[in-house]
Protein backbone atom coordinates (compact mmCIF):
# COMPACT_ATOMS: atom_id res chain seq x y z
CA UNK A 1 0.00 0.00 0.00
CA UNK A 2 1.21 3.37 -0.83
CA UNK A 3 1.66 5.16 2.44
CA UNK A 4 1.40 8.15 0.85
CA UNK A 5 -2.35 8.15 -0.89
CA UNK A 6 -3.23 5.88 1.99
CA UNK A 7 -2.52 8.00 4.49
CA UNK A 8 -4.31 10.96 2.53
CA UNK A 9 -7.44 8.82 2.07
CA UNK A 10 -7.38 7.76 5.68
CA UNK A 11 -7.56 11.32 7.30
CA UNK A 12 -9.73 12.76 4.93
CA UNK A 13 -12.49 10.21 5.39
CA UNK A 14 -11.78 10.03 9.12
CA UNK A 15 -12.26 13.89 9.28
CA UNK A 16 -8.78 14.02 11.39
CA UNK A 17 -7.79 17.16 12.18
CA UNK A 18 -5.50 16.81 14.91
CA UNK A 19 -3.02 13.95 15.91
CA UNK A 20 -1.50 12.48 19.34
CA UNK A 21 1.34 10.46 19.42
CA UNK A 22 2.76 8.04 22.24
CA UNK A 23 7.27 8.46 22.12
CA UNK A 24 8.62 5.02 23.11
CA UNK A 25 7.65 2.30 20.62
CA UNK A 26 5.81 4.21 18.61
CA UNK A 27 8.15 7.12 17.22
CA UNK A 28 11.05 6.01 18.99
CA UNK A 29 12.64 2.46 18.76
CA UNK A 30 13.74 2.52 22.41
CA UNK A 31 11.41 -0.54 24.01
CA UNK A 32 14.05 -2.67 23.92
CA UNK A 33 16.21 -1.16 26.47
CA UNK A 34 14.13 -1.93 29.10
CA UNK A 35 15.06 -5.90 28.59
CA UNK A 36 18.74 -4.96 28.37
CA UNK A 37 19.65 -2.77 31.39
CA UNK A 38 20.75 -5.08 33.92
CA UNK A 39 22.99 -6.63 31.25
CA UNK A 40 24.19 -3.52 30.01
CA UNK A 41 25.05 -2.46 33.73
CA UNK A 42 26.86 -5.42 34.43
CA UNK A 43 28.82 -5.52 31.37
CA UNK A 44 29.66 -1.99 32.12
CA UNK A 45 31.01 -3.14 35.33
CA UNK A 46 32.86 -6.25 33.68
CA UNK A 47 31.11 -8.90 34.74
CA UNK A 48 29.05 -11.81 32.86
CA UNK A 49 25.05 -11.35 33.24
CA UNK A 50 23.57 -14.90 33.58
CA UNK A 51 21.48 -16.14 30.32
CA UNK A 52 17.94 -14.93 30.40
CA UNK A 53 18.90 -12.10 32.92
CA UNK A 54 16.27 -9.87 30.88
CA UNK A 55 13.34 -11.92 31.50
CA UNK A 56 13.75 -12.43 35.50
CA UNK A 57 14.16 -8.39 35.64
CA UNK A 58 11.63 -6.89 33.19
CA UNK A 59 8.36 -7.53 35.79
CA UNK A 60 10.22 -6.08 38.55
CA UNK A 61 10.33 -2.40 39.30
CA UNK A 62 13.75 -0.48 39.56
CA UNK A 63 14.31 -0.90 43.15
CA UNK A 64 13.42 -4.52 43.22
CA UNK A 65 16.17 -5.28 39.92
CA UNK A 66 18.68 -3.32 42.08
CA UNK A 67 18.40 -5.20 44.90
CA UNK A 68 18.50 -8.55 42.34
CA UNK A 69 21.59 -7.34 40.68
CA UNK A 70 23.17 -6.34 43.98
CA UNK A 71 22.27 -9.72 45.76
CA UNK A 72 22.30 -12.24 43.25
CA UNK A 73 25.88 -11.18 41.81
CA UNK A 74 27.33 -9.94 45.06
CA UNK A 75 27.60 -6.14 44.46
CA UNK A 76 29.44 -3.75 47.24
CA UNK A 77 27.49 -0.96 45.75
CA UNK A 78 24.63 0.22 47.75
CA UNK A 79 21.29 -0.02 45.92
CA UNK A 80 21.56 3.51 45.76
CA UNK A 81 24.51 3.24 43.37
CA UNK A 82 23.67 0.87 41.39
CA UNK A 83 20.31 2.83 40.26
CA UNK A 84 22.27 6.14 39.93
CA UNK A 85 24.41 3.99 37.34
CA UNK A 86 21.16 2.18 35.70
CA UNK A 87 19.51 5.61 35.06
CA UNK A 88 23.05 7.03 33.58
CA UNK A 89 22.39 4.18 31.02
CA UNK A 90 19.08 5.23 30.70
CA UNK A 91 20.32 8.70 29.89
CA UNK A 92 23.19 7.95 27.69
CA UNK A 93 20.60 5.65 25.65
CA UNK A 94 17.99 8.66 24.91
CA UNK A 95 20.66 11.22 24.55
CA UNK A 96 22.84 9.74 22.16
CA UNK A 97 21.37 6.59 20.84
CA UNK A 98 18.02 5.63 20.68
CA UNK A 99 16.35 6.18 16.89
CA UNK A 100 13.47 6.94 15.23
CA UNK A 101 11.47 3.93 13.93
CA UNK A 102 11.77 4.08 10.00
CA UNK A 103 9.67 6.10 7.99
CA UNK A 104 8.61 8.52 11.04
CA UNK A 105 10.05 11.73 9.55
CA UNK A 106 8.79 11.11 6.25
CA UNK A 107 5.13 9.87 7.97
CA UNK A 108 4.88 13.17 10.42
CA UNK A 109 5.95 15.92 7.27
CA UNK A 110 3.30 14.23 5.54
CA UNK A 111 0.70 15.42 8.05
CA UNK A 112 2.21 18.89 8.65
CA UNK A 113 1.89 19.30 5.14
CA UNK A 114 -1.90 18.86 5.80
CA UNK A 115 -1.67 21.34 8.21
CA UNK A 116 -2.87 18.97 10.72
CA UNK A 117 -1.34 19.57 14.42
CA UNK A 118 0.74 16.72 16.64
CA UNK A 119 1.59 16.78 20.17
CA UNK A 120 3.05 13.89 21.99
CA UNK A 121 1.92 11.94 25.39
CA UNK A 122 4.34 9.86 27.22
CA UNK A 123 4.73 7.99 29.80
CA UNK A 124 8.54 8.94 29.61
CA UNK A 125 10.64 11.91 31.11
CA UNK A 126 10.15 15.13 29.16
CA UNK A 127 13.84 15.91 29.50
CA UNK A 128 15.61 12.34 28.17
CA UNK A 129 12.20 12.74 25.31
CA UNK A 130 13.54 16.26 24.06
CA UNK A 131 16.82 15.22 23.76
CA UNK A 132 15.93 12.09 21.41
CA UNK A 133 13.64 14.11 19.51
CA UNK A 134 15.74 17.37 18.73
CA UNK A 135 19.16 14.73 18.19
CA UNK A 136 16.54 12.98 15.42
CA UNK A 137 15.22 15.99 13.69
CA UNK A 138 11.85 15.72 14.86
CA UNK A 139 11.23 18.25 17.73
CA UNK A 140 9.87 20.71 15.33
CA UNK A 141 6.85 18.71 14.59
CA UNK A 142 5.22 18.71 17.50
CA UNK A 143 3.54 21.53 19.54
CA UNK A 144 3.72 20.63 22.89
CA UNK A 145 4.59 17.50 24.95
CA UNK A 146 2.58 15.87 27.72
CA UNK A 147 3.82 13.34 30.39
CA UNK A 148 1.74 11.62 32.41
CA UNK A 149 4.44 12.17 35.51
CA UNK A 150 3.46 15.69 34.92
CA UNK A 151 -0.28 15.17 35.02
CA UNK A 152 -0.10 12.67 37.77
CA UNK A 153 -1.81 10.35 35.78
CA UNK A 154 -1.53 6.72 33.47
CA UNK A 155 -2.73 6.25 30.36
CA UNK A 156 -4.77 3.55 32.24
CA UNK A 157 -7.20 6.72 32.12
CA UNK A 158 -7.80 9.60 29.19
CA UNK A 159 -6.65 12.63 31.36
CA UNK A 160 -3.39 12.76 29.31
CA UNK A 161 -5.38 12.46 25.79
CA UNK A 162 -7.88 14.66 27.07
CA UNK A 163 -5.71 17.32 27.77
CA UNK A 164 -3.55 17.21 24.63
CA UNK A 165 -6.93 17.79 22.61
CA UNK A 166 -8.00 20.23 24.54
CA UNK A 167 -4.90 21.84 23.56
CA UNK A 168 -5.71 21.73 19.88
CA UNK A 169 -8.95 22.66 20.47
CA UNK A 170 -10.59 19.62 19.07
CA UNK A 171 -12.83 16.82 20.06
CA UNK A 172 -11.94 13.23 20.33
CA UNK A 173 -13.56 12.12 17.65
CA UNK A 174 -11.57 14.14 15.39
CA UNK A 175 -8.42 13.53 16.93
CA UNK A 176 -6.11 10.20 16.29
CA UNK A 177 -3.86 8.84 18.68
CA UNK A 178 -0.70 6.96 17.88
CA UNK A 179 -0.41 3.81 20.51
CA UNK A 180 2.23 0.75 19.92
CA UNK A 181 0.06 -0.58 23.96
CA UNK A 182 -3.00 -2.17 23.70
CA UNK A 183 -3.85 -1.31 27.64
CA UNK A 184 -3.28 2.78 25.94
CA UNK A 185 -5.40 1.93 23.27
CA UNK A 186 -7.99 0.58 24.97
CA UNK A 187 -8.21 3.90 27.10
CA UNK A 188 -7.92 5.76 23.55
CA UNK A 189 -10.72 4.16 22.01
CA UNK A 190 -13.23 4.48 25.47
CA UNK A 191 -12.57 8.41 25.33
CA UNK A 192 -13.55 8.51 22.00
CA UNK A 193 -10.61 8.63 19.57
CA UNK A 194 -9.92 7.40 16.87
CA UNK A 195 -6.91 4.93 17.46
CA UNK A 196 -3.88 3.70 15.49
CA UNK A 197 -2.15 1.00 16.20
CA UNK A 198 1.71 0.79 15.75
CA UNK A 199 3.46 -2.34 16.28
CA UNK A 200 6.10 -2.67 17.96
CA UNK A 201 8.27 -5.71 18.57
CA UNK A 202 7.56 -5.38 22.66
CA UNK A 203 3.69 -5.80 22.03
CA UNK A 204 4.05 -8.97 18.93
CA UNK A 205 1.94 -11.05 22.06
CA UNK A 206 -0.75 -8.69 21.75
CA UNK A 207 -0.32 -7.49 17.65
CA UNK A 208 -3.86 -9.75 16.61
CA UNK A 209 -5.79 -8.29 19.54
CA UNK A 210 -4.64 -4.70 18.62
CA UNK A 211 -5.52 -4.95 15.13
CA UNK A 212 -8.50 -5.73 16.29
CA UNK A 213 -9.49 -3.08 18.04
CA UNK A 214 -8.04 -0.01 16.59
CA UNK A 215 -9.66 1.92 13.61
CA UNK A 216 -6.39 1.21 11.78
CA UNK A 217 -3.29 -0.18 12.26
CA UNK A 218 0.85 0.25 11.09
CA UNK A 219 3.01 -1.99 10.38
CA UNK A 220 5.47 0.31 9.31
CA UNK A 221 5.45 3.91 8.57
CA UNK A 222 7.37 3.02 5.84
CA UNK A 223 4.25 0.85 4.46
CA UNK A 224 1.27 2.51 5.01
CA UNK A 225 -1.97 2.10 7.05
CA UNK A 226 -4.38 -0.74 7.34
CA UNK A 227 -8.12 -0.18 7.78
Amino acid sequence: MNSGSSQENIFLAAMIRGAIFDADGTLLDSMHIWHELGERYLKSRGITPEEGLSRRLYPLSLEEGCEYLREHYRLSSSLKEIERGILRIIEGFYRDEVRIKPGVREFLEGLRQKNIPMVIATSGDRELLAAALTRNGIAEYFGAVFTCGELNTTKHEAKIFMACAEFMGLEPGNVAVFEDALFAIETAKEAGFITFGVEDASAIHDRERIKALSDYYIESFRGGIQE
